[in-house]
């Protein structure tokens, strides 16, 4: 249920929810709520509170099927200035992830690109982009996230030198660290920022404090920090600090 990804996502997030709260966001009965809460207790994904549920942290990160259906309109945002970056003929890598694929998406009539990635959905929507070039690496497809992961995906992306990373992240620390759910996904992430020359980290704001156990790299590292609205107060003086400015695709459109 689409309903259930929200509240998981949610609690992610914010470490907690509450019944009335989520009964007043989502539109439906707090009856509801309950039963949707006690499902999810029953899978091991939350823990039952007076009122509500708690996030019971995990290593890994929500199915890629609930993680396409959240944030999209804000997800399509930044995509589309993350695209008047990109012009024809560039060199690409795209990180794993549901964001890098909606950039990719937005990318679909730019001509002659030359793509490296391991995220198959990015592949995909840039297949019939005129004079496309897209090379993959050798591995194991992981599902359902249709992405490709381990030591051959270094390998391609220590061989070739982009004009642009475009990477996503699984979370946004409070003191600007970027932490992804393996180590793995971080070192893929960072190889590939480091042999671009230019690096474009996209984010939508309900990344920010969400938390997830592997870190590496930083807001600061990064060439764009592309994100679709301003986070929360505690966040102001990361982002203020940093010399390459935030842009903010909600004040673009």
């Amino acid at each position: 249920m689409n309903r259930q990804f929200l509240i998981l996502e949610r609690a992610q997030h914010c470490g907690r929810v509450g019944v009335e709260d989520l009964a007043q966001v989502l539109g439906v009965s707090p009856h509801t709520i309950r039963r949707d809460i006690n499902a999810l207790c029953e899978q091991g994904k939350l823990r039952r509170l007076h009122g509500g549920a708690e996030f019971i942290e995990q290593s890994a990160n929500l199915p890629y099927s609930a993680r396409s259906l959240l944030n999209v309109p804000a997800k399509k945002k930044i995509a589309a200035q993350v695209a008047r970056l990109i012009p024809e003929g560039a060199t690409l890598f795209f990180s794993i992830g549901t964001t890098p694929a909606i950039v990719a998406a937005a990318l679909a009539e730019r001509s002659g690109l030359t793509v490296i990635t391991g995220n198959l959905n990015a592949a995909m929507a840039l297949s019939d982009a005129p004079e496309a070039r897209i090379i993959l690496p050798g591995g194991e497809l992981r599902l359902p996230d249709r992405d490709i992961l381990g030591p051959h995906v270094l390998e391609v992306f220590q061989r070739y030198r982009a004009d642009f990373a475009v990477y996503g992240v699984g979370g946004i620390d409070a003191d600007g660290s970027l932490l992804d759910f393996n180590e793995t996904e971080v070192r893929m992430r960072e190889t590939m920022r480091s042999n671009a020359r230019q690096s474009i980290l996209v984010a939508d704001v309900s990344k920010f404090g969400r938390h997830a156990a592997a870190v590496g790299g930083h807001l600061r590292d990064a060439d764009h920090v592309i994100i679709d609205a301003r986070p929360g107060p505690r966040f102001h003086p990361l982002l203020d600090g940093l010399e390459n400015t935030p842009t903010i695709a909600e004040d673009l459109t």
